[in-house]
């Protein structure tokens, strides 16, 4: 009884906090920033942080294994990867943009395992036999974190294409203004030559700015999906030993498994892409945004279709 009323507790404050947080960031982000709003902002991602550790170590102690077992499980420890990269840029120096496009995932995620889709399946179920096994921390840990680094490194990437496109817009539109300018009476184009001048995007100190965050959140990008990366190829790695230790056989092709290895083709042609001099920030955006769909698929896609040994579905996890 204890243990639950305090995991209640500890998920609607995490839930709550970091939705104020968040509230409160985006004020700042987009007014001047507020000192006293910025260090409540900075507390409020420690405590979110904190409540949501306390809770997965709470459920760890109750149920007696890594609460990793259900669907639920493993949105709040998903919620947990999102709030540890969204605490990280704040050891950073200028670099509190990267909080405020991956702090609405930890919001979204945590509110959606929070929420009455998920009540039946609160209460972890006895793990099977194959699965009271160490590999379970080594494995699903490691493709949970996987998975969250990855998704924020592919939102930082989907936010390097968004703003480029809109550069590239900017900078047609400025174009086809001085190009009308040229038809004006010769006197008065000479006269207003310098007022051109300044309009033309790639002098403006904007597209400066634009240049400069395009530049630094794909270098963030870059080193987030290479971490989650590593992370993935460990979890794919580990899992393929304990499989063959649970079902006699390395690699079965499951839906879970196939996917994942989909997922894992995606950012290996990421990081081709971005290391390769012949491809522009702007291609290897391409593929992480086309990985962001698919992190979603071999995550969630395939659980709720229900098919397959590795299916959270809406159940705990069970082995056949």
């Amino acid at each position: 009884m204890i243990f639950s009323t305090l995991e209640h507790v500890l998920t609607h404050i995490s839930f709550s906090t970091i939705s104020i947080i968040i509230t409160i960031y985006l004020i700042t982000f987009l007014v001047d920033e507020i000192v006293k709003l910025y260090d409540s902002y900075k507390k409020g991602l420690i405590i979110t942080f904190f409540c949501i550790t306390g809770l997965l170590i709470t459920r760890w102690i109750y149920f007696g294994h890594f609460p990793l077992s259900n669907l639920y499980e493993s949105l709040i420890f998903l919620s947990w990867g999102f709030s540890f990269f969204h605490i990280v840029p704040y050891f950073k120096n200028d670099q509190k943009f990267l909080s405020t496009i991956i702090g609405p995932s930890a919001i979204l995620t945590q509110g959606f395992a929070t929420s009455s889709l998920f009540t039946e399946i609160h209460e972890s179920a006895v793990l099977v036999p194959a699965l009271q096994s160490e590999w379970l921390i080594m494995h699903v840990s490691m493709m949970i974190l996987g998975y969250a680094s990855l998704l924020c490194g592919s939102l930082l990437s989907v936010s390097v294409l968004v703003i480029t496109v809109r550069k590239k817009f900017c900078s047609m539109s400025n174009l086809l203004n001085l190009n009308e300018s040229f038809f004006v009476d010769e006197m008065e184009y000479m006269n207003e030559g310098n007022n051109v001048l300044q309009n033309i995007s790639f002098f403006s100190p904007k597209n400066y700015y634009r240049a400069q965050l395009i530049q630094q959140l794909d270098y963030w990008s870059y080193r987030v999906i290479s971490l989650g990366f590593i992370f993935l190829t460990i979890g794919m790695l580990s899992g393929a030993v304990w499989a063959n230790e649970a079902w006699g056989s390395y690699w079965s092709w499951d839906p879970k498994e196939t996917w994942a290895f989909i997922t894992w083709i995606i950012f290996a042609s990421y990081l081709h892409t971005r290391t390769n001099n012949k491809f522009t920030s702007t291609n290897s955006a391409i593929v992480a945004s086309l990985g962001f769909l698919i992190i979603w698929i071999c995550y969630f896609g395939v659980n709720l279709l229900g098919i397959g040994l590795h299916s959270y579905g809406s159940f705990p996890l069970t082995l056949n």
